[in-house]
């Protein structure tokens, strides 16, 4: 689950770098492991800066100052099985045919039978693990077919059919043709968000944005958005003066499934995705997940809520104010600490939650204590949260989740863990609340969950992570591929990866 972001401004002379820089940080929650940007300046040259660290390291002053051009397009990296390398930062490029560059957000859930297809029907290499180059070597090989000195929008859609045709999974995707246009386009069930606006200038003239979250929209004053529908792609020119933006539903909507992690965990609250108010869905799970407690719990089982920070906050809030007890910050967390659940083993991950979540026994001591968090994934986090709350003095500790239990992995974009070492895994509540160490665990069902994101035109989503049930399905060995690779990537006997890629680095000397 990555950010991206492309940006295409009228004024030719305007560099566009600054505002894909300021951009990135209203994304960096997407994704802390890896940024990147490119741009493309006045004669079609490319430029890029992109490495392994947050947008802020990645994107300094000497550096940026070097993109030239007033489109781009931009990546936040979150890691998923085989992608972790500096030389796998986004976005990928391709010099063939006309010079192309991608960022993706999402994952392929056919990559085996793909990287074959690569191989012994369109012979390209694939260099990297990353399904990213994968799909953006898709796109040029169907975007070759064509064979025209010079592309146009009839042929970027009828290379996008191609892609669809190919490609299974959940995906967004920014893209840039040298000197010609940007370009998006969104799977065909809508797992994966991306929003597109427009800004109008003084003189009348408008600059586009494509973007994963309204957030960055709004902030750069993009006040007419609106979502890409599922199997839907936009092509904006490079010259925003001399050519609209057209829109194509490039295949039919297969469904209209947004990805339901999205809403528990990964969004930003002031977000809006599909028309769904991030920050709303929170509210009412609170409330839901309240009602929920009360079934469990008696009226004098609780003396207060604690959120784990920051996620789990909205929701617990709105919990404390059903039951009618106190909220408290019990835990205040150090911002510098990254998330806990993609630390390359369990002891660093144990030692993370403790430098990350610092507990203020006043709040527990003596106490019957409901913590309230987001989700439970491993349990590594939710254990030592318990642990840290009984050693402040808690004499009960509750612990509950604004999702149903996670059993199952996740195929679009998050790299949760293999099933087996998720804590729900063939568990039962009471399993799972011996694991932690608590003395009970609540969680959210899926059917009030789902209640809480719905609406009129949106009722269903993808839920793969609580039921194993995926809106694509799953090919044939791919979850047993993917443990494949995260054993070899633990077990450091794959092949050393390059610490930069071979493509363009005309603006950051590594």
């Amino acid at each position: 689950m990555c950010g991206i972001l492309g940006i295409a401004l009228a004024d030719e002379t305007c560099p566009v770098a600054p505002e894909l820089c300021d951009g990135s940080i209203f994304l960096q929650h997407r994704g802390q492991d890896a940024a990147g940007i490119a741009t493309c300046g006045a004669r079609g040259r490319i430029y890029q800066c992109k490495g392994n660290g947050m947008a802020r390291d990645v994107f300094t002053q000497q550096r940026v100052s070097g993109l030239a051009g007033s489109m781009g397009i931009a990546h936040l990296r979150y890691p998923t099985a085989g992608s972790s390398a500096n030389s796998e930062a986004q976005p990928f490029y391709v010099n063939s045919p006309y010079g192309v560059m991608l960022a993706h957000n999402g994952n392929l859930v056919n990559t085996v039978s793909l990287q074959r297809y690569m191989d012994e029907e369109v012979h390209r290499h694939i260099n990297t693990d990353s399904d990213s180059e994968l799909l953006l070597n898709i796109f040029a090989a169907e975007l070759e077919k064509h064979n025209k000195y010079r592309v146009n929008n009839e042929d970027v859609f009828r290379a996008l059919e191609g892609v669809y045709r190919l490609v299974r999974g959940g995906y967004a995707c920014v893209g840039m043709l040298a000197g010609f246009a940007l370009f998006g386009f969104r799977d065909p069930n809508g797992i994966r968000p991306l929003l597109f606006g427009e800004r109008v200038n003084e003189n009348g003239t408008k600059d586009y944005m494509l973007a994963s979250e309204s957030v960055v929209l709004k902030a750069h004053n993009f006040t007419t958005y609106r979502d890409l529908k599922p199997g839907e792609a936009v092509i904006i020119p490079k010259n925003c003066e001399k050519g609209e933006p057209e829109f194509k539903q490039v295949v039919p909507m297969n469904s209209h499934r947004p990805d339901l992690f999205e809403y528990v965990y990964f969004a930003r609250p002031d977000s809006v995705l599909d028309g769904i108010s991030v920050y709303h869905t929170r509210l009412r799970m609170g409330t839901k997940l309240a009602e929920n407690i009360l079934k469990s719990l008696g009226p004098d089982e609780v003396d207060v809520v604690v959120p784990v920070p920051d996620t789990a906050r909205t929701c617990a809030l709105q919990c404390a104010n059903v039951l009618g007890k106190p909220y408290r910050e019990g835990f205040v967390k150090n911002r510098y600490v990254g998330r806990t659940f993609i630390m390359p083993n369990q002891k660093e991950r144990v030692s993370s939650v403790r430098r990350k979540l610092n507990p203020m026994e006043s709040e527990f001591h003596g106490k019957k204590v409901l913590i309230v968090d987001d989700s439970i994934v491993r349990g590594t986090t939710s254990k030592e949260i318990v642990n840290m709350a009984k050693e402040s003095g808690a004499t009960k500790v509750y612990f509950a989740s604004a999702a149903p239990a996670i059993r199952y992995n996740h195929i679009y974009g998050i790299d949760l863990t293999d099933n087996k070492n998720l804590i729900a895994y063939n568990k039962t509540e009471e399993e799972v609340a011996e694991a932690i160490g608590c003395d009970k665990v609540i969680y959210q069902s899926l059917e009030d969950l789902i209640d809480c994101c719905k609406t009129e035109s949106i009722d269903k989503f993808e839920v793969g992570v609580f039921t194993g049930n995926y809106v694509t399905g799953v090919e044939d060995g791919y979850l047993h591929e993917l443990e494949r690779v995260r054993a070899l990537n633990q077990s450091n006997k794959t092949d050393v990866k390059s610490e930069v890629d071979i493509g363009l680095y005309n603006a950051a000397d590594y």
